[in-house]
């Protein structure tokens, strides 16, 4: 449950990748200390920067900028990758086009999935079956987005399918999560994510005076306040505005501003169930009041698509013996979420 917490934590994961592969590396001085931080973290924000991710910088700024360029192209060159349900919902959003709680967003985006191979989950994966769309201009921003993701989730890209390679940001992160709710490093492998499903939101959202115009909606909030839906997300925002906003249990939006070096890390859904609420999934929401045109692009690491998600055995023990939360099926969580959210 989270807290009224003031302020969003820091914390130095590069102990815990270092040692992350190790069979023992739950004894290791060093990973238990990024491990206590972790659930401290988990436990009264659900949010928190992480620093000594190893993804380096220039491709972290790299990504946003290639980003930036797309979204200053003419609409009618946008659009030739335009979402749709026939898509997969995969593709480019126009501003407005992106729906929380009934409301239009103000941003702009390019979604992309995991690639579903036709048939391979049956009725469970039809929605999302497809490959993702990606844009023509500027050159090489497939190549150079598909590379930053791999480096965050540990994949090789390849026609409709993903395969595991060395480089697993997220995967050692979730292990450090693993010891630090009092299980084993690989509690999050196997049958619940050792397949595991990802999602990365390419977002645009105008400044304030961009706002004023015929693309200007009712709203002028770029996000709305929601829970992400997996497990756990890396934030890559642009330095030097102050946008994201994390509610504390209070009801007070605290800002968490860009820490060059670092990605905003938080908390999903599915987390929050196999923790049994002990780790909260903690509403957060986008706010540009800045002149300039923000960039963020947020990598989603999620279950496999098809895990059955209930809280932990242990978890139900850690929280007084009661089970506080019900069952999901995560694929049927993301559709559910992906239709109510598409204009």
């Amino acid at each position: 449950m989270a807290t009224d917490f003031k302020s969003i934590p820091i914390i130095d994961i590069g102990p815990l990748l270092s040692k992350s592969d190790d069979p023992d590396m739950g004894s290791d001085p060093g990973v238990a200390q990024v491990v206590e931080q972790l659930d401290r973290a988990c436990r009264e924000a659900g949010f928190f920067y992480v620093k000594g991710h190893g993804v380096p910088d220039p491709l972290v700024k790299e990504v946003r900028s290639i980003a930036r360029k797309f979204f200053h192209l003419p609409y009618e060159e946008k659009l030739k990758i335009k979402m749709t349900p026939e898509a997969g919902y995969r593709g480019y959003q126009r501003l407005g086009e992106n729906i929380t709680k009934g409301v239009p967003d103000l941003h702009e985006a390019i979604d992309c999935y995991t690639e579903i191979k036709p048939g391979r989950y049956g009725a469970l994966g039809k929605p999302m079956e497809g490959p993702n769309q990606w844009p023509q201009y500027p050159p090489n921003y497939k190549e150079l987005m598909e590379e930053y993701i791999s480096l965050c989730s540990g994949m090789i890209f390849c026609p409709l399918f993903t395969f595991v390679c060395s480089s697993e940001l997220s995967r050692k992160i979730m292990r450090g999560i693993g010891l630090a709710l009092g299980g084993s490093p690989s509690e999050f492998e196997g049958d619940r994510a050792g397949e595991a499903f990802w999602v990365t939101r390419i977002i645009g959202y105008p400044g304030v005076p961009d706002a004023n115009g015929d693309n200007k909606t009712d709203n002028d909030v770029g996000c709305g306040a929601h829970t992400d839906y997996g497990l756990v997300t890396l934030v890559n925002q642009d330095d030097d505005i102050t946008a994201l906003q994390v509610r504390n249990l209070s009801g007070e939006w605290i800002s968490a501003p860009p820490i060059p070096g670092t990605f905003v890390c938080n908390i999903g859904d599915m987390l929050k169930i196999w923790s049994n609420g002990l780790y909260e999934s903690t509403l957060h929401r986008v706010v540009n009041s800045n002149a300039k045109f923000r960039v963020c692009v947020a990598y989603f690491y999620e279950p496999n698509y098809d895990a059955a998600v209930e809280p932990l055995d242990f978890c139900i023990q850690k929280s007084g013996g009661v089970r506080k939360l019900g069952k999901a099926v995560y694929g049927e969580h993301l559709v559910a979420k992906v239709q109510t959210n598409f204009a």
